[in-house]
């Protein structure tokens, strides 16, 4: 499976890649926004290619349409304004979802946020953010995309554990972003995942067997 990481010089899109380029059954494509970013992957030996979700969904689509598999881990960060979370976390996830659809990739994996899907669990202080994440997750819902929605805790750039634990209405808790990264591709082929929604966090069990259990 071809995948296109969108987000991929973020930090858990370049575990992606990684995760990706070591796995025996997948190819990562790393879409990036910035001609300096390409190098970082090159040495990796991994194709790169070059738009932004900031660009028309015909463009986006462009730099998708070889793919089998889309992985959305684009947003933000937490230093930019309720502007810049309303263009990139949800209409450049939308466009995303747009261009996949329009190109015929039908599998879509994407990162959101513990509690998106519940406004009671909303972080106040990053509200605007919770808002993007809640509405671009119910838009892959009611897309034509076979879609995993996965929604991690606080995350962490502690080594992972390789354990988890998945489902819904999780407590709060943090996980680490490499987790998360191996969560991510495990997901693309594992079918009890897919049109699936869940918190993530770390748990007790392993990646593998937690995500069969779904």
């Amino acid at each position: 499976m071809k995948v296109c990481v969108v987000g991929a010089n973020g930090q858990i899109g370049k575990q992606v890649v990684k995760f990706l380029k070591e796995s025996s059954e997948h190819t990562p494509l790393a879409m990036v926004r910035k001609q300096e970013q390409v190098a970082y992957f090159e040495k990796l030996g991994v194709e790169t290619v070059l738009a932004s979700i900031a660009d028309s969904v015909d463009k986006i689509s462009e730099a998708i349409s070889n793919c089998d598999a889309v992985v959305f881990t684009a947003g933000s960060g937490g230093h930019t304004g309720p502007d810049q979370t309303l263009l990139i976390d949800l209409d450049g996830a939308v466009k995303t979802i747009e261009a996949a659809e329009k190109t015929g990739v039908k599998r879509f994996v994407m990162v959101s946020a513990l509690g998106a899907n519940q406004r009671e669990k909303w972080n106040e202080a990053i509200r605007p953010y919770y808002v993007a994440k809640h509405y671009a997750d119910r838009i892959l819902v009611q897309s034509e995309l076979t879609y995993t929605i996965v929604r991690p805790g606080g995350l962490l750039n502690e080594e992972g554990t390789g354990k988890i634990a998945v489902g819904e209405n999780l407590t709060r808790n943090t996980i680490p972003r490499s987790d998360v990264a191996k969560v991510i591709v495990g997901s693309l082929t594992e079918e009890r995942t897919f049109n699936q929604a869940f918190d993530l966090v770390s748990g007790d069990e392993p990646i593998v067997d937690a995500l069969k259990k779904l």
